[in-house]
């Protein structure tokens, strides 16, 4: 079961984010035995977690949805400052879903031939994909409804996190 995986113990990557939600206290659920999907309450906004398992090249892509909607008129922005953003990320990026302007940060782990997944691993790439979405949330709102430049928006937002610390 989820909740019984010890901490040196590797799992299959569902059943790790599983055990890793459970008990962290989050509302977890399996749509299928390959993704799994869960809520986060963040520094910024609720953010949706979901893990979808390819065994074919064993990979687990983790994508956080901050719920964000980008209207057409300001996608352009958006794009220009998801691209100034990507450069500065060592791991994972922000993507824009053609389906539906959804934003979203994505991340691919690539495990060895068992394909199991570690604590560790699935506690660094949740933290890091949340941290991301908060680092970069005030960007992504300066452009929506501030109306800044992304330029702007990218510089005003990192001076207000580095002001939270």
């Amino acid at each position: 079961m989820p909740g019984e995986i010890e901490r040196h113990e590797d799992a299959a990557p569902v059943e790790m984010l599983a055990a890793l939600f459970e008990a962290r206290g989050w509302t977890y659920e399996f749509v299928n035995d390959d993704e799994i999907t869960c809520e986060v309450q963040a520094s910024w906004a609720t953010y949706q977690l979901r893990g979808i398992w390819r065994s074919e090249d064993n990979v687990l892509q983790l994508l956080c949805l901050p719920d964000i909607r980008i209207a057409e008129d300001k996608r352009p922005a958006m794009v220009e400052v998801l691209a100034l953003i990507n450069e500065q990320l060592w791991l994972g990026h922000f993507d824009i879903w053609s389906n539906g302007a959804v934003l979203l940060y994505r991340h691919g782990l690539m495990l060895g031939d068992d394909g199991l997944l570690s604590l560790a691993q699935a506690q660094m790439a949740v933290e890091l994909a949340v941290e991301e979405c908060d680092r970069f949330y005030p960007a992504f709102q300066f452009i929506l409804w501030g109306d800044k430049s992304p330029v702007e928006a990218l510089a005003s937002a990192l001076v207000d996190a580095a002001g939270e610390a």
